[in-house]
């Protein structure tokens, strides 16, 4: 298979399996300069599909940083409010949103921690709307991504610099099945896969998770009407699309103040185009008590600070050290591959598909069902060879979950 082919089964896949262009649909596409080619690829193809019409905003890296560099304070306190009616009527006609990542992981990086922490309260809170929107899957989305030439670099410092991008095309590709034969195909059998892991979890009705791990000593309630989900949503109108692609997990909802223990990172996390790593996280009762990083620690304490729910967690999500990503061995220093090459975490917001009866509550009556609102959901890595984990009952009776990094049922 040539490139070109695979490129264009990416697209395909973009297209009809990520985002599943309904007939008539308006797209909102949110990219990078450094995505152009396969960006218009992709509007050609949604087109193709039906969309009525598609619309693209792409952002500059340089302009970006120099932005974050130049800009007065002030400006990171507000947010456009254009940006919020463009996604509003996105939202209110049925529209779908798609992300085509291709950042910088070191974008941001020296940038002062408040002017980063204030531009993300400004959007959180703007963006409501549009939050909930997809945070209950009330509208389409997906995010892909393609390799830019410095994030090719920070993945692949010791190849060429003629190779870097290469390389990172192919395992991108590798890790959304493409080259495999049909990549629809593989992604119809592969998404059945772990809809059958989450029904065996949600059979099991386990009250609470304990993880050990070198590190990691943590234990996790549940809320009673918990629902455990696979990649694969769908809109309330029943048009199934994938979040993310790749990937690798089944995830639900913790107990807001059911979290107890000590975990630690395994994966750096890439947060506002920064670095932070080497970080243990505290928990009583649910929040953030202690945290510590050898990288980052400045931003780490900012992001857990944004807003009183930035502080608890809001997803928990199971992904076996044996997965395509995690054999590849790469590093990835982006959150859509790495979190699905680990167990993970998330701090903030929850997602109300994952508890019965939740998606159509107003986001001030989850609080009374125990799931965790902020403006801030950051996916963390803390998955390894030497986890284990272990379901809890409400009779305390236990079953393992994960042996040495792997599912153990």
């Amino acid at each position: 298979m040539t490139f070109q082919e695979k490129l264009e089964q990416y697209a395909d896949l973009t297209v009809y399996v990520g985002l599943n262009v309904q007939k008539s649909q308006t797209i909102m596409v949110n990219t990078t300069v450094d995505t152009i080619e396969f960006t218009r690829l992709v509007v050609k193809k949604a087109y193709e599909a039906g969309a009525k019409r598609v619309y693209v905003n792409y952002t500059d890296p340089v302009q970006t940083r120099t932005h974050f560099e130049m800009a007065p304070d002030e400006a990171f306190q507000e947010y456009p409010q254009w940006s919020v009616v463009q996604r509003d009527e996105i939202i209110d006609t049925g529209g779908s949103f798609l992300w085509i990542d291709a950042e910088d992981p070191d974008l941001l990086t020296g940038i002062p921690a408040k002017r980063l922490s204030d531009s993300q309260k400004a959007s959180g809170k703007a963006l409501e709307r549009y939050r909930q929107a997809v945070g209950s899957d009330k509208v389409a989305w997906s995010i892909v991504a393609i390799p830019s030439q410095k994030w090719a670099q920070k993945v692949f410092p010791d190849l060429d610099s003629g190779k870097q991008m290469d390389a990172l095309w192919e395992a991108i590709f590798k890790t959304v099945r493409i080259g495999e034969g049909d990549a629809v195909k593989k992604w119809q059998e592969h998404i059945a896969t772990l809809e059958k892991r989450a029904s065996l979890l949600n059979d099991r009705r386990f009250d609470k998770l304990h993880y050990t791990a070198p590190g990691t000593d943590l234990t996790i309630a549940l809320p009673e009407k918990h629902i455990w989900m696979s990649g694969a949503a769908k809109t309330p109108q029943g048009n199934p699309f994938i979040a993310n692609m790749p990937t690798e997990e089944v995830y639900t909802v913790p107990l807001k103040y059911g979290v107890e223990g000590v975990v630690r990172n395994t994966k750096p996390l890439v947060y506002q185009g920064n670095i932070i790593d080497e970080f243990t996280l505290t928990f009583e009762k649910g929040k953030i008590v202690k945290a510590q990083a050898a990288v980052g620690q400045e931003l780490l304490a900012e992001m857990i600070g944004t807003d009183e729910g930035a502080a608890y967690l809001g997803e928990v999500a199971l992904v076996p050290h044996q997965s395509p990503i995690s054999d590849s061995n790469i590093l990835f220093f982006n959150t859509l591959f790495d979190e699905n090459a680990s167990n993970h975490l998330a701090i903030g917001d929850s997602y109300p598909t994952c508890c019965e009866g939740a998606r159509d509550l107003e986001r001030t009556q989850l609080e009374s069902i125990g799931l965790n609102t902020s403006i801030v959901h950051e996916d963390f890595m803390i998955g390894s060879a030497g986890m284990n984990i272990d379901g809890i009952r409400s009779d305390g009776t236990k079953e393992p979950i994960f042996r040495e990094g792997n599912w153990a049922f």
